[in-house]
């Protein structure tokens, strides 16, 4: 790459950064990260949660999720809060519109994952009884274009521990 080649996309870069959203601040009061609400997520339990994350594009064709992290995260005080923050009340959020949110770093460590196969579909086993948030990013590139389309979806999925089959989540931002 030619050194002009090279400063013209480090800029490009610098003004694509500056767009990113940032996520409206933490409201007075928002609960902090409790390690002892979210511990169930680390216990054994017998349910299945399944599930497919995709995207549909406007003109109808399905993109599928395909080699994505799925999250599966507790419901905490903590996580609903974040959630409703960043995903201001809805399933989905556009790529170029990803918020800029550092979580507690304990956030993380009290979350499980696994990933999509090639069509999407995930699968989440010996999961223990309570609410969770699923999430994942259904992203692609149209042609010709510096920009990624789809963005982040989630849902949310209860298990009560008298599940007999699994539960199905889709994840399609809807």
């Amino acid at each position: 790459m030619s050194a002009h080649a090279w400063i013209s996309l480090s800029a490009v870069t610098l003004v694509l950064g500056g767009c990113l959203a940032s996520a409206p601040p933490a409201p007075p009061g928002t609960p902090p990260f409790s390690p002892e609400e979210a511990a169930f997520i680390r216990k054994s339990g017998s349910g299945v949660i399944t599930g497919h994350a995709f995207r549909t594009r406007p003109r109808g064709q399905v993109v599928n999720a395909a080699g994505e992290v799925v999250r599966l995260v507790p419901a905490t005080a903590y996580a609903s809060e974040r959630f409703n923050r960043l995903y201001r009340g809805g399933r989905f959020i556009p790529a170029d519109g990803y918020p800029e949110d550092k979580p507690d770093p304990r956030y993380v460590e009290y979350t499980r994952s696994t990933k999509t196969t090639a069509n999407g579909r995930f699968r989440f086993e010996d999961v223990a009884p309570g609410r969770y948030f699923v999430t994942t990013q259904v992203v692609w590139n149209e042609r010709n274009t510096l920009f990624r389309d789809g963005g982040s979806v989630y849902d949310e999925v209860t298990l009560t521990g008298r599940e007999t089959k699994p539960v199905e989540v889709i994840l399609s931002g809807k």
